[in-house]
């Protein structure tokens, strides 16, 4: 089975495994989806990742990450860009999400970076996904 939207699977597999309370997800590797989960670790949202090969095909394992209470670290995670309706956005237009306590994750020229990443470096982009 050909995948049309790569990103949409990885999001909607993280959501899953947190609604069904998983510790690790595994998701078919690529480097795009390899960037959005060091950005995701990088800004909290996940414990660690980690590439590894599973039947002779290439996966990334998510380690997922839980609050005090249970609660998962990412309450929603939305895919804005989609392979119909393409997103882009100037350095001015990038938005914020949920007024700086989310994040959203763009690729741009200069590679895959959070929007705070690119505003500062202003430079603007496709918009991949919120995440908060």
């Amino acid at each position: 089975m050909r995948l049309t939207d790569p990103v949409a699977d990885m999001l909607t597999r993280v959501r899953n495994a947190l609604h069904a309370r998983h510790q690790k997800v595994d998701i078919p590797a690529s480097r795009l989806k390899l960037e959005i989960a060091r950005i995701l670790k990088e800004e909290g949202f996940i414990s660690n990742f980690k590439p590894t090969e599973e039947d002779g095909h290439k996966v990334i394992r998510v380690y997922l990450k839980y609050g005090a209470n249970n609660e998962a670290a990412i309450s929603k995670a939305e895919r804005v860009s989609r392979p119909g309706c393409r997103v882009y956005v100037r350095r001015t237009e990038i938005p914020r999400v949920l007024g700086g306590m989310g994040i959203n994750i763009l690729t741009t020229p200069r590679g895959v970076m959070t929007g705070r990443q690119a505003r500062r470096e202003g430079v603007g982009g496709e918009l991949l996904c919120e995440i908060w």
